[in-house]
């Protein structure tokens, strides 16, 4: 699966330290990141990640354009609600094309952990098929129960 990782500035040690807990599930997977986010997982956890452009230079849209193009299966943004910084990429446009194209994402460090946690147990190979319509997933979807 194609995972893309974002975190505003206040938020990205956390991703580190998230990725670095878990980098024996997302090894196995292809990540993709902001710039700075991106370097410091791959500087602390030797993990594989495919930079972008730092987010609000353009690396948030990046992403956003591989999700409209069906090349994201999940996304981690942990985010800062409380004092987003000037450079911070804003999540509104990213969030929106996330749930147009029924992308799991997770905004926090609980919601990371349990989409994680079901990434490695299968439950979200349902992705893998989701590459046409909403009732093409809901047909796929109905049939697998």
């Amino acid at each position: 699966m194609n995972i893309a990782l974002i975190a505003h500035d206040a938020k990205k040690e956390l991703l580190v330290q998230f990725c670095l807990a878990y980098s024996g599930i997302l090894e196995k997977h292809t990540l993709c990141a902001t710039a700075g986010t991106g370097n410091l997982i791959v500087q602390k956890t030797g993990l594989t990640v495919q930079p972008f452009l730092p987010g609000a230079s353009g690396g948030a849209q990046q992403i956003g354009a591989m999700i409209s193009c069906g090349e994201i299966d999940l996304l981690l943004f942990f985010r800062n609600p409380i004092s987003r910084q000037k450079n911070d990429p804003d999540e509104s446009d990213i969030l929106r094309l996330c749930d147009s194209h029924n992308i799991p994402v997770a905004t926090n460090i609980a919601t990371a952990e349990a989409l994680i946690l079901a990434l490695q147990r299968g439950d979200l190979d349902w992705r893998q098929g989701t590459k046409g319509t909403p009732a093409d997933i809901v047909e796929l979807l109905s049939d697998n129960f």
